[in-house]
Parts: C-alpha cells; structure tokens; sequence
C-alpha cells in the first residue's frame, strides 16, 4: 500500500518533460507533539514501535499540519500508511477503506502516548513534488510499460558532463532521459549519447556525439590519485572507469624507475607515477592530448619527472632506448619545511638520477597497441647493450587489447598469446 501511495504519478504519453505534472497529495496521520521538549523522545520510541513513516528522502518530523501551531513552532510525527478494515472484518461495522481507530491501525505506544497527554492524533496531507522522486521513479513513470526491462541508468560522468550509450530503443526518449538525468544529478551540467565506437575510425579514440541536455560545454576539471586534470573531453580520449587499472599499474612502479607510457593520453598513469617520484617519458600522438598532458604536468607539479612528447608510437619506441640512454635527470628529494623555524631551508634527504633503461612500457591503446609490438625488435642493439650495466634488466611490457571473457579465461589467454606471437614472428 505504501509503496503505490508514494509511487510518482504516471504520463506514458509525454514527450517533453512537465515538471508540475510530478506533484502527489498523501493523505496521513501524524501525531501532534504538544511540547517541544517531548520530540526527540516520542519520535524515538515511534520509530521503535514502527507507527512512524518510514520513507526513503523523507524526515519523520514535520510542522504542524495547523498554520497558527505551525508558526508557533509546534511539530508533528508522521505516521505511517495505516492498515485499512477489509469488508470481509468479522466486526461488519466498517467499509473497506474506511478510517478506524488507532488502536486498529497503529501499536500501543501511540495509545499510550495519547492518554499521557503528549501526543494527538490529527489528519495530515503531505505534499510531493517532483524533487521528491528519483531519476529512476521519473522515468519509470514516463516510459510505456513494455520498455521498462532495463530503464536507462548507466552513465559515465567526466567532470560536470555524464555520458550516456543509449540502446536504439531509447533513442525517442533521449532528450527527456538527459532533462531528468541533469535534474537528479547536482554534478551534472551537460549530457551527451555516443554515437559512434571509440577507437573504430578515430586514431585519437575520440568519438562523435551529441548534446541531450545542458550546454555544449566539455571542458572539464577532474581528479583523479590526487592528480587534477583539465582538458576538452570532445578532442581527448578519458575513461574514468579505467581508475583502478590505473592505480594498479602505477602501484607495481618503484621510486626512481623510468617508464615509457607511448599511449600517455592526458597523462592518467604518467601523472601520478610522476607524483611516486618516477621518471615518466609521456607521449601521445594526438596534439590535444599533448596540450592537455603538457598542463597536467604543469598543474601537478611534476615537471622533474614527467617528460611531454607528441610523436608517433611506433618511432617513440623505437628512439626511446637510446635516446634514455644519453639523457641526464637528477632530482634532489628535500627536506619539508620546519614549522617551528619557517625561515630555515630545506635539506636534500636523497638524490635521484633517472636510469638509462625503462623499467616498464606501457601502451593502453587496446583497439591496436599489439600492432606497435614489432617496434621493439632490435630495440637494444649490441652497441646500446655495450654501454648498459651488466646487470641490467630488459624492461617489461604491459600492453592492453580487446578480448572476450569466460570463467577462466585460459582459451582467451591462448588466443592473444597467438596474436602476439603472429606480431612478434
């Protein structure tokens, strides 16, 4: 009974969004509390006996029902919905749906409340608006029945914009789906639907789109590991999803290590493994990328170890060894500054000097990065290895492809194993 009498009115017809049609009337019971004093007690022990409503987004105290109490600061407790008398009550003295008495609707408490004189039961209309109701109860309320199996939900946000992958049935109902999503979402200013597959046609895995609701703004400010990013979301490739990954893959890196990331992106794995105090060689073919890249580096403070570079993958690697192996990076590790003498410099704790081999590549470009695998054969000639340690260990690879998935993946596993080797010769 309950959850209909909250249930958000229904307009399956609608094509645009009518905020005022969203409004609902409830009639209830609250219990009157004479004394101000009383109401964190009576609504206490009205919770414990559950005579209180209890209701999702919805306090159980209230003002009073009565304007002139209301003013004077007199409060109520909502009750729940009552059980209501069936026809078929052995008493016969009441119609369904008639009003009883609280003693058939509610526990004893209330009764004991009342004859204390603490408490009166009064009527009490509770008025519900659109802000009450969910995106989901909206929704649900607008979509033909036939179309409720899995209501739209699902989104990604990117700073204040939330991007949706509508199925094509859905597609008639985009702009009220985007209207209700920015209305129930305070971080959410514009959305956008995909309408095209990352990575498919475009080298930069940027992807066509178009505006639900909002303004066509996509310049976003995001955090991420304590990092800050700002770029234009329509000219560069970001996956908030992808965080996890991003914090494992960083987390196997050591302090002083050099890393190669050929598919940097706006810098989700350079950043903060530059914050680590890791050496990080960061390069993106796509000029926006690499302005972006450029002011992340800048706005995290990382410029000592993050290096910015705009070239083609497959010529990135190939320089890279040898290019590491003549440069020079030293950074000293200070001291913090003494709260109890500020004036006081800092002292170097430690030295850093970046190696001249990568401990780690790192390509995340799934849709091709195993095409990129034969520009690492003859990365170290023998005239490199000549000028390395003895001791020097071949740097490892984490390289990121597309696959299907099963219980244990072993078959999948084969697969790409066989990809690889067909790359590699």
């Amino acid at each position: 009974m309950a959850e209909e009498m909250f249930r958000a009115p229904v307009n399956r017809s609608t094509r645009t969004l009518d905020r005022n049609f969203f409004r609902k009337v409830i009639p209830l019971q609250a219990a009157r509390i004479f004394e101000n004093k009383n109401i964190s007690n009576v609504r206490s022990e009205l919770e414990r006996s559950k005579d209180a409503l209890h209701q999702d987004r919805l306090g159980s105290v209230f003002p009073d029902p009565d304007p002139d109490r209301a003013k004077l600061g007199t409060k109520c407790v909502l009750l729940r919905p009552g059980r209501r008398k069936e026809a078929t009550d052995p008493s016969g003295d009441l119609n369904v749906g008639a009003e009883v008495d609280s003693r058939q609707l509610y526990s004893p408490v209330l009764d004991a409340l009342r004859e204390q004189n603490i408490i009166d039961l009064v009527p009490y209309f509770l008025h519900l608006d659109y802000s009450y109701w969910t995106y989901h109860d909206i929704i649900s309320a607008i979509l033909p029945e036939d179309e409720l199996g899995e209501v739209p939900s699902g989104f990604s946000q990117v700073g204040h914009v939330a991007h949706l992958n509508l199925r094509d049935e859905y597609l008639k109902y985009k702009h009220l789906v985007g209207e209700v999503l920015i209305d129930k979402n305070p971080g959410v200013r514009t959305v956008i639907n995909k309408i095209d597959d990352v990575g498919e046609e475009n080298a930069f895995r940027t992807f066509r789109y178009e505006v639900l609701a909002g303004p066509d703004d996509l310049n976003v400010e995001i955090s991420e590991e304590g990092c800050s990013f700002k770029f234009d979301y329509s000219k560069v490739y970001w996956n908030s999803r992808l965080n996890t990954e991003h914090r494992r893959l960083v987390s196997t890196f050591k302090e002083g290590e050099a890393v190669c990331d050929v598919m940097a992106g706006i810098g989700p794995f350079a950043i903060p493994a530059g914050k680590k105090n890791i050496f990080v060689w960061a390069n993106d073919l796509n000029p926006d990328s690499y302005t972006s890249l450029q002011d992340a580096i800048k706005r995290n403070k990382v410029t000592s170890y993050v290096q910015p570079f705009n070239a083609d993958g497959r010529s990135f690697i190939r320089d890279s060894a040898a290019s590491l192996l003549t440069a020079t990076n030293t950074v000293d590790i200070l001291s913090k500054p003494s709260r109890k003498d500020p004036k006081a410099k800092p002292t170097i704790l430690k030295s850093l000097a970046q190696p001249k081999i990568f401990s780690h590549y790192v390509m995340n470009l799934p849709a091709s990065a195993l095409t990129f695998l034969p520009s690492f054969i003859g990365l170290y000639p023998p005239s490199l290895r000549a000028q390395l340690p003895a001791d020097a260990k071949m740097p490892i690879i984490h390289v990121y492809c597309f696959s299907t998935k099963s219980d244990d993946n072993v078959e999948e596993g084969r697969k790409i194993c066989a990809e690889i080797t067909e790359h590699l010769g």
